[in-house]
């Protein structure tokens, strides 16, 4: 326990790993969806905790790493106009498009401005009547009710040169996506506890029923994660397959149905390209018809292209659990988080940058294949 030594819960976490290690008896490969779960696990040093039978593979889940270069370009796009403040989050500004970042954008004389939530980009508007902001909109459903929420206030205060690029990615399309990939071999998932603190639970029952795995949803604490792993590995062992809550503190079976009307009110649910992994039918979030005035691509008359991605970067792969970062040739050597050729190296909840970070500390094989 020598990376969980000063751990508040750490004698709860002896006891989950020591009954994983008692009902483990074949091989499992479970996918924790959420890039926060990714970070916990490798900082933490859970990985080579636990029994070698067990593998963990690292899904899509971090909103960034999966934006498309086509929408990034979007982005940049926008920052380079006149007249044009473009508002994001801080970890999509290093974010690579196909020629360059917001960041380099930015060093170009875009009017790019890093804000904290989408309610100050429509400050920002009110302030500046004479110019268009334009917030970037990326992330799963947990975003999603703030990003639809700053368009509605927007409308009721009246600030019309206030609009959202929106990037919105849906989890359960993409765990369908994975599974029906010819090459995974995920035998279980732990979904991401904020997504199902917004949608609940009932979307992943289809999902379960239809492909036989279990999913669990987890918090993302070493103890939350261990007890998701424990309750995912028990469901394998007994040949079951269903959802279970380990996040009960904060999930709800129904999610937040206020949250969710708020999303439904100004979203339609869309198809959308993920980077690294292609189209997925009805995987996204767009402005709806009602809302149509405060759509970045339909005020700005934006066409995203499709980008091809660089050829030597496998992040797709990686984010589709076919390989881990280590894998890559590039992994620390003409790809490190100063320099990243894929967004899974410079966000704060990719996968590459995880093991950057701490596979030192967690004593992660730099020889793992």
């Amino acid at each position: 326990m020598k990376y969980l030594s000063e751990y508040r819960d750490r004698d709860l976490v002896q006891q989950y790993l020591r009954q994983i290690h008692v009902v483990t008896t074949h091989p499992w490969t479970v996918m924790e969806i959420c890039g926060g779960q990714t970070h916990s696990l490798v900082k933490n040093g859970i990985l080579e905790m636990l029994p070698k039978q067990i593998t963990m593979v690292h899904g899509p889940g971090c909103p960034v790493c999966v934006t498309p270069l086509g929408i990034i370009d979007e982005a940049i796009e926008l920052a380079l106009r006149q007249n044009v403040i473009l508002c994001s989050f801080g970890d999509m500004l290093r974010v690579p498009g196909s020629s360059k970042s917001l960041l380099e954008a930015k060093a170009m004389g875009g009017d790019v401005r890093i804000v904290y939530s989408p309610l100050q980009a429509v400050k920002l508007a009110q302030d500046n009547p004479d110019k268009e902001v334009v917030f970037f909109a990326v992330g799963f459903e947990t975003t999603a009710p703030a990003n639809a929420l700053s368009v509605v206030h927007a409308q009721k205060m009246g600030v019309s040169n206030y609009s959202i690029l929106a990037s919105h990615v849906l989890v359960p399309p993409a765990m369908e996506a994975i599974l029906s990939d010819p090459e995974s071999k995920i035998d279980a998932f732990l979904a991401a506890g904020h997504v199902c603190t917004i949608m609940g639970l009932y979307e992943y029952f289809p999902i379960a029923e239809k492909y036989r795995v279990p999913i669990v949803v987890t918090g993302f604490e070493p103890v939350d994660l261990l007890q998701g792993i424990l309750m995912a590995v028990t469901q394998l062992e007994r040949g079951e397959a269903k959802v279970e809550n380990q996040y009960a503190r904060v999930v709800q079976r129904e999610g937040n149905k206020l949250a969710q009307e708020t999303i439904h009110q100004v979203f339609d649910v869309s198809d959308r390209a993920w980077r690294g992994i292609g189209s997925i039918p009805a995987s996204g979030y767009e402005v709806n018809e009602v809302y149509k005035h405060y759509n970045a691509r339909t005020k700005f008359q934006l066409a995203m292209k499709d980008v091809p991605e660089n050829s030597t970067c496998i992040s797709g792969a990686i984010m589709k659990g076919l390989k881990k970062p280590f894998q890559c040739s590039n992994f620390g050597t003409k790809c490190k988080p100063e320099h990243p050729l894929g967004a899974p190296m410079v966000s704060s909840e990719g996968a590459c940058a995880a093991y950057y970070a701490y596979a030192n500390e967690s004593n992660v094989s730099l020889q793992e294949t």
